[in-house]
């Protein structure tokens, strides 16, 4: 029997979440072996601010770090992050830091990471993924995947490689399937990264989208659902098709996400790109086709841009065989793709020029993606001439600011998550720094430390 097709809405999610409990379980067991896992399942889930109870409440680490990216654009070193549960509380710069000497002073105390000679900076923000975007038992596309068990560990693994990945917060867009798994995460059932979602998207469909009140309903259905967002698509594809809503539609879909205290991210290209700008949304996500005008229209207007610089597209190419099949990956959608992934590069170079606009990163990570997140900022710097710092902070501090988070992540500062990641190399003068993710604290949480063990000094 096909439960996902038999099945009633309560009974799939029923089916979710045990499927969940049971993977759990599993990589309980797989912590045993040296995997980590979140020690304290809070008592209420709270998807719009990050999870404060997910360390020991009297948790204390001490990390050395020579080298680290705030977050901010500036660089500290010789310091030591001192972390208290899941928040780091002082920083400070170390005078005489020795390579080779770990040991702890007396207002830090023991030193329990020695980091140096890596680089440090906050975990990153991935502004457009679908983390349950998988591959099916047959090898082809399978979309968000649905309800089975298959789908489940597959949407929980797609989580893993994301955080191991060094992305320590994505914000997926666009399937109901989101929520049990941010919930499990924050819970501390799954290891994973902090998850935002937007539940069920709103598609454009012309008339049929429905009257502007009706589509007000939908918003509110949404948040009554658990989003954190809401995702609305206004556009047909890269190359081709008009607007999918009109002007009233996108105002009523972007001003109620607003009276509901939640953003609107907008899949727009060409004129859908302005339109959605003078709606008040939020985000654009892609938005090439876009004019000088209508980008200037958006850091008038404080409309953030989210771009992809070419992962997506040869993620596409690369698996072809698994995504060809209408409507959506037709044979000459594929011929079209290599000859975007410059065009799209070119759309970034000249979008960074205009002055003001907040430029966000995100991948719009799907199947065949998940845990290669990293690869973009290759794009950004090397094929699109992106500074380096500028392209870690498009996913640092200005991705929280995006997702209305920079009190809580975002930055290496007191008072903040403590989401740290270390790259074998420096970022700043090889991207490909970003390969090279040796160790992923989640929330004063360590999840991966490959770099070495940690230093105990007695």
């Amino acid at each position: 029997m096909n439960a996902g097709a038999t099945m009633m809405p309560s009974a799939k999610i029923i089916l979710f979440r045990f499927s969940m409990i049971m993977l759990s379980m599993l990589c309980l067991c797989g912590s045993a072996q040296g995997l980590p896992s979140p020690m304290v399942i809070p008592n209420k889930v709270d998807s719009n601010k990050a999870e404060p109870n997910q360390a020991e409440p009297n948790h204390h680490i001490v990390i050395a770090a020579g080298t680290v990216l705030d977050g901010h654009g500036h660089v500290l070193h010789n310091v030591r992050i001192v972390i208290e549960g899941s928040r780091i509380v002082e920083i400070y710069r170390v005078k005489n830091d020795r390579k080779n000497d770990a040991r702890g002073d007396a207002k830090a105390g023991p030193v329990d990471y020695d980091l140096r000679g890596l680089t440090l900076l906050p975990g990153w923000i991935d502004a457009h993924v679908h983390i349950t975007w998988s591959f099916g038992p047959d090898g082809k596309n399978a979309g968000q995947g649905g309800t089975t068990p298959e789908a489940t560990y597959s949407a929980a693994s797609n989580a893993w490689l994301t955080l191991m990945a060094g992305f320590t917060t994505v914000q997926s867009v666009g399937s109901p399937a989101d929520v049990p798994l941010r919930d499990a995460i924050a819970q501390g059932l799954l290891p994973g990264p902090r998850i935002l979602t937007a539940n069920e998207a709103l598609s454009g469909r012309g008339a049929d989208t429905g009257m502007p009140e009706e589509i007000r309903a939908f918003i509110r259905k949404q948040k009554q659902a658990g989003a954190d967002l809401i995702k609305i698509y206004a556009s047909g594809g890269m190359t081709r098709g008009s607007m999918t809503m009109s002007q009233e539609q996108l105002n009523a879909a972007c001003n109620e996400a607003k009276k509901q205290g939640l953003r609107s991210l907008v899949h727009a290209y060409r004129d859908a790109v302005r339109a959605s700008t003078l709606a008040g949304c939020t985000e654009v996500e892609h938005g090439l086709g876009a004019s000088d005008d209508d980008l200037k229209l958006m850091a008038e207007r404080g409309t953030y841009l989210d771009p992809q610089a070419g992962l997506l597209l040869e993620n596409y190419l690369q698996f072809r065989d698994q995504y060809l099949a209408a409507p959506y990956y037709t044979e000459e959608g594929f011929a079209a793709m290599p000859r975007l992934i410059p065009v799209s590069q070119e759309f970034l170079r000249r979008a960074t020029k205009i002055p003001g606009l907040k430029i966000v990163y995100g991948t719009d990570a799907v199947a065949g993606m998940h845990g290669r997140n990293a690869e973009d900022f290759i794009h950004r710097v090397r094929d699109s001439g992106i500074d380096p710092m500028a392209a870690m902070v498009s996913a640092n501090s200005l991705g929280a600011e995006a997702l209305g988070m920079s009190d809580q992540i975002g930055s290496i500062a007191p008072g903040l998550q403590a989401d740290i990641i270390a790259l074998d190399g420096d970022p700043l003068k090889d991207i490909t720094a970003v390969r090279r993710v040796v160790f992923v604290m989640k929330g004063g949480v360590v999840y991966k430390n490959s770099a070495r063990s940690p230093v105990s000094v007695r």
